[in-house]
């Protein structure tokens, strides 16, 4: 195997966001067991959801491959860096050791992973064209990473592992919307059905928008009902002042690119999340 080719086979991963997706568990997995949890669950917990995440990411490249020779031409795919087998082959792989992590879990994390792959595989082949079936699709896996985290531990009924799961598909909803109006010419062409492309890239904005402005809004109910302790403020009011502010540079039309916005959400979100991770740590 060459080195273009394995280079090209390693991005199709997109590891910060199956990397985002395992912090999430371990991050659940600690709000339900309140203190740190052990080695094995950790692992098993990380891992179960960063393989079956890749393989929803790698398999999106894909069914995806028209779209992106329009979109995203520099993709392994479509620059042929890699080839289609190549991609079938690495999905089965990867998904075959997400299905055995969770599997060392328990049965119910497995029934939960394989929901989540079918998900992601149906997102992919069918419903990503539907438009905003196909974000509540991908933002309701997105959620279950946390709830996966209180799976893993044995307590899937916390409710701060809840919040989270909700905050999170909440927050995944306004980047999906967001993204989808970066990308409404090439939908437009593939038949899409998004938000923006029904609408149009503007009021998909201003939908996502709303929806950031509901997780900043979210970020204070922890509080309120005394589930976190005041320096976890920290961490989330990080993450609401990435969210307002690139909020407002999303919904500025004189700004041309304005795709460089979602992903300083997603790393804001994620810096947060980390932070979060540390401070519970040290205490």
């Amino acid at each position: 195997m060459n080195k273009k080719r394995i280079v090209g086979m390693s991005r199709l991963f997109r590891f910060e966001l199956p990397f985002a997706a395992g912090v999430c568990v371990v991050l659940g997995e600690i709000l339900a067991l309140g203190t740190f949890p052990s080695f094995s669950e950790i692992t098993l917990g990380f891992f179960s959801i960063f393989f079956i995440s890749a393989t929803a990411l790698i398999l999106n490249d894909y069914f995806d491959l028209e779209i992106d020779k329009i979109n995203a031409p520099e993709r392994p795919l479509p620059s042929g860096l890699v080839t289609k087998q190549d991609v079938v082959i690495l999905s089965i792989v990867v998904a075959f050791f997400g299905f055995i992590t969770s599997y060392l879990i328990s049965v119910t994390a497995v029934l939960v992973v394989f929901i989540i792959w079918v998900f992601g595989f149906l997102y992919n082949w069918r419903f990503k064209r539907t438009g905003f079936l196909g974000n509540l699709m991908v933002c309701f896996s997105v959620g279950m990473t946390f709830i996966f985290g209180g799976i893993a531990v044995g307590m899937p009924y916390e409710k701060t592992v809840w919040y989270f799961g909700v905050t999170a598909m909440l927050f995944d909803l306004g980047e999906e919307i967001a993204a989808d109006a970066m990308d409404v010419h090439g939908d437009r062409k593939a038949g899409s059905r998004s938000l923006a492309v029904l609408l149009g890239q503007e009021k998909a904005l201003k939908i996502s928008g709303v929806i950031f402005v509901a997780v900043v809004a979210l970020s204070s109910v922890p509080f309120i009902f005394g589930w976190f302790e005041w320096i976890y403020l920290f961490p989330l009011s990080l993450m609401d002042g990435i969210i307002l502010y690139s909020t407002s540079k999303l919904l500025n039309p004189h700004i041309e690119n304005r795709r460089p916005y979602i992903r300083w959400i997603y790393l804001g979100g994620l810096s947060s999340i980390l932070i979060f991770l540390l401070i519970r740590l040290i205490k």
